[in-house]
């Protein structure tokens, strides 16, 4: 009887220092979807949905240029002219480190336009999605 309590105190001890071996002692790390890339993936995709595939007349002179391959570590978008899109960008948005610091800015930014814009943009980076 008393054989069978050692070995059940036994088993007990090693089942926790199994499971106590299997802890992290790494602290949890932010989401992945606060850092920049998926912040400015979600951002392209609400640009490209709500203002230039859905037609909307505020964005029609212009097209929407990702570039979200980064190997500086700062995922861009650019709005550039549709007729010459080689030429300088008319707004860029661009997000860096882990949470992702945004900046915005360019001369569509000081337009009628740039309010919503920076407000959208807003929006998408904290994880809401649809059209304004």
């Amino acid at each position: 009887m008393i054989f069978g309590r050692f070995l059940a105190l036994a088993s007990a001890t090693a089942s926790l220092i199994v499971i106590a071996g299997c802890q992290s002692n790494r602290p949890a790390a932010s989401p992945a979807s606060s850092a920049a890339l998926p912040t400015m993936e979600r951002i392209a995709l609400g640009a490209s949905g709500c203002w230039f595939k859905s037609g909307d007349p505020a964005f029609k002179t212009y097209r929407l240029a990702p570039e979200l391959n980064s190997f500086s570590g700062r995922p861009r978008i650019l709005i550039v002219p549709a007729r010459s899109p080689e030429a300088r960008p008319l707004a860029v948005i661009q997000a860096e480190g882990q949470p992702a610091r945004l900046e915005a800015f360019g001369p569509l930014f000081s337009e009628p336009v740039g309010t919503r814009m920076s407000a959208d943009v807003r929006r998408w980076a904290a994880g809401n999605q649809g059209c304004s």
